[in-house]
């Protein structure tokens, strides 16, 4: 199965970044495809390599860093990105800003659209 997530939350504030992140390395290790991930609302915050969280924690722009070298796109929307500050010189390794209509684009193209947070 072909999934695409979206992610309206922001890191360690929420559940919603771990469990997408979790539910993405799953999915994949049981062999289904991961295509993208989109950044929206709060959500573009997993992106900035601007945090700095305690070395006994999880870093998650790291998280999404990762994911993204495996392949999976990892999307900041622009609208919200602009809102809340965000440019392509803050966003970590294998991520990019994108337009919402990559969203629709993603939403066409896979099996199942799983969204994290409110």
């Amino acid at each position: 199965m072909k999934f695409g997530i979206l992610l309206k939350e922001g890191p360690y504030n929420h559940q919603a970044a771990d469990t997408a992140y979790l539910f993405a390395k799953a999915a994949i290790q049981r062999g289904h495809q991961v295509t993208s991930v989109f950044l929206y609302n709060d959500g573009v915050y997993n992106a900035t390599k601007l945090m700095d969280p305690p070395q006994d924690d999880r870093h998650i722009a790291n998280r999404w860093s990762e994911l993204g070298g495996e392949g999976v796109a990892i999307l900041a929307c622009i609208a919200a990105s602009k809102r809340r500050g965000i440019t392509d010189e803050v966003l970590v390794e294998n991520s990019e800003i994108t337009g919402l209509g990559q969203l629709t684009d993603i939403a066409i193209d896979v099996d199942r659209l799983v969204t994290f947070g409110d």
